[in-house]
Order: C-alpha cells, then structure tokens, then sequence
C-alpha cells in the first residue's frame, strides 16, 4: 500500500542515513556527512536529535557559525531541549563569551531535575554546566566586590551585609529570601533579617538579669529535667517534612514559660525571677499564636534545618544564656554567632537555621517581640485579625 507524503515525512527516513551520515563525520567527509543530515532533516525537520547530529558534523568541520545554526533550529523546535541548551552554552564557551555561556548553562540546569536524577547520558555535561555557572558567580562576585569596596567601606555594619547581599544576587551566588509566614503575614513590611538593637531599648534589661535567667535555666535543668520536652513533636500522621530527624527528638528540647500565647504555670513557678522580667517587657500578643518563651536547648552537634515562621507581626528575640564555640544561626543571607548575655532580634519569616557543632550543650532563651516597624494601630489590627481567624469555624 502506498504511502501518503504525511505518513512518510512521520516514519522519516531510515536510522541508517543517521548512522552513515556519523561515519562519514568520523573518516573525515563532512561535507558528505552533512549532505546526509540534510536529507535527514528535509524528511523531519522536527528531529531534535537529527539538528544536534548536524551541529556536531559542522562543528567537526570548523563550520562555526553553521554549527550555531543547528543549534538555533533545534532550540526553535524546543527551547527547553536541554542537550541543545548545554550545546549552545558549550559553543558560546568556545567561542570565549563567558558571560553567554553561563547564562546558558544556567538556563539548561533550571529546566533540568534537581540532581539526583539527572539523565545519565547528560551527566558530565551538566556537571561542567554547573561548576562554570558556580565559577562564573563567584567571579562576578569577586569583581562586583572590588567595584564597590571604597563605597562600602562607608557604611556601617547592616548597610554594609545589605549590599552584599544585593552582590550576591547580581552574581547568581543566591536568590533573594523573601518573608513567608506560616499563619498571619502583614503586607508590605521589608524583609530584614536582623534588627539593630536599638530598636529594643528594653533588651538591656533582658541582658543585666542573663546570670539570674541562666541560674534559674540551671536549677530547672537540675530540679526538673522533665519539664524540658523535644521542640518538634509531630502527631503520628502528620507530614513532618524538614522535621523528620528532629521529630520527638531530645536533641532540639525546649523549657516553655509561655505557649501559643499562654503561660506554663508549673514552669513559671521554676524561674520567678525570669517570670517577672518577662512579664514587665512588650512581649507580642497575638491570639494562639504570641508570646512564646522557653528555653532553648540544642545538644552537641545538632542542626535546626531551614525554616520559616508563623508571623511577620513579630520579631524574635534570642538571650543567649549557655554558648560553647562553633554554635551560629543564619537568617536570610546573614549569620550570627551567639554571646553569651548580649540579645539579637530577627525576623523568623525569612529562611533561617542554626546549629551546634560543638561537644557541649547549648542554650538561649527565645522571646516573641512585636516588629518594630507595625505601629500601635498595626499592633491592634494584628491581634484582631489573629483573634478573628481563631473565632472563625470554631477553630
């Protein structure tokens, strides 16, 4: 039966004119190899594989800018095509355009899966795709860096991490972090990861009683170890995600004074020294949600995984009470290390981590403060919008 001219161009020509085609390129005939892919593509000019095939014959050929051509025909075929993506990045990398190749790689490695499952026959292309992008970043960091030192070298310490951070970005070394609330978000606030002190007169006052807080943290830990209870305990059924090593785990533990807004009598009584400090500060009051005050207590070589938090409304306060060395937390693109009896605040919305890579115990005292930035209107409509969520459908 004979075959309309749609059925054949769908069949397409035989792979031996693919295969023929190949073995020409590799005696040396390429303009014979090339005559072949040409029938090839003449029958499917959609064959991906057919344009890529072409490239590589015209770019054995030294044929440089053919072998663009084919390159650009298989990507308007496909623009994700990633083998053609890595080809052009490959070509504008021999062609010594940096700035083009890594653009290029970096756009065949956000349409690629995450690693673990990248297509075996891809592999060692990707991989050279990502360590150029990876040089190229921090090449541009470096250069940003050095044009923008005498300027820097102006500003103070926040200023200072702020355009770095902007460095950083420009430069494809990270993404912008962005708040993301787990409950109650307030539009329009910046993202900022750590607050000047000064924004918190009141903290001085946490800082003068750090030796009286901490004999109180020591006595409970001594007189009632069983008020301390792992900080991530999931119900079973519950997705724990990020969570699963930590879940039910004793090496995160807290000691809480306040929950969800409410205080832990029994663990007040412990510490009432701290009770009366905490009670005398602005503390964030959001319904079910704020304050939260506990004890803090991370096991040697133990890391909180990334993360974010409930509410931009409030801010979070550290009194770093027990501090062993090689202990630190990262907000956003900033990292702290902890000193004993000097507080930090940031905002818990952004991205952050902490760890303990020490052999000793480590301890702050985390508090729930309002962001600086709300007003005392603002202050009175989070705690409204927070109060009416809970009365809403009985939850």
């Amino acid at each position: 039966m004979k075959q309309s001219s749609e059925q054949a161009a769908d069949f397409g020509p035989p792979p031996s004119l693919v295969q023929e085609a190949i073995a020409l390129a590799q005696a040396g005939d390429y303009t014979a190899a090339e005559a072949r892919m040409v029938e090839v593509l003449t029958a499917r000019p959609d064959d991906l594989l057919a344009w890529i095939t072409l490239a590589g014959i015209r770019g054995r050929a030294g044929d440089v800018k053919g072998e663009f051509g084919a390159i650009e025909e298989a990507l308007a075929v496909d623009p994700y095509y990633v083998p053609g993506l890595l080809l052009k990045g490959n070509w504008y990398e021999g062609q010594g355009n940096v700035t083009l190749a890594a653009s290029m790689y970096r756009y065949a490695l956000r349409v690629t899966p995450d690693e673990p499952y990248w297509p075996e026959q891809l592999k060692a292309e990707l991989t050279h795709a990502k360590r150029y992008v990876g040089n190229h970043a921090a090449g541009l960091s470096r250069h940003l860096g050095d044009r923008l030192a005498s300027l820097r070298a102006e500003l103070d310490g926040g200023d200072a991490e702020r355009w770095d951070e902007a460095i950083s970005i420009r430069a494809g070394l990270t993404e912008p972090y962005l708040s993301n609330s787990n409950q109650l978000y307030i539009p329009r606030l910046p993202a900022i990861p750590f607050f000047e002190r000064e924004q918190f007169p009141f903290l001085a006052e946490f800082e003068r009683h750090t030796d009286a807080i901490r004999d109180e943290l020591v006595h409970a830990l001594a007189e009632r170890e069983d008020g301390f209870a792992p900080y991530i305990a999931y119900r079973p059924g519950e997705p724990v995600n990020q969570w699963a090593h930590l879940n039910h785990s004793s090496d995160w533990n807290a000691f809480h004074l306040y929950k969800g807004g409410k205080p832990v009598e029994e663990n007040l009584a412990s510490c009432p020294r701290t009770r009366a400090l905490i009670e005398s500060q602005p503390l964030c009051t959001l319904s079910g949600l704020c304050p939260n005050v506990f004890f803090s207590a991370l096991k040697p070589h133990t890391r909180i995984p990334p993360h974010h938090g409930e509410s931009n409304a409030r801010v979070i306060g550290h009194l770093p009470l027990i501090v062993p060395p090689d202990c630190g937390i990262r907000v956003g693109f900033e990292t702290r290390e902890w000193q004993p009896g000097r507080a930090l605040v940031f905002d818990d919305t952004l991205e952050h981590e902490a760890w303990n890579d020490s052999d000793e115990l480590r301890v702050v005292m985390i508090f729930d403060l309002w962001n600086p930035l709300l007003s005392e209107r603002d202050r009175r409509l989070a705690s409204a919008l927070a109060e009416g969520t809970r009365g809403f459908g009985g939850s």
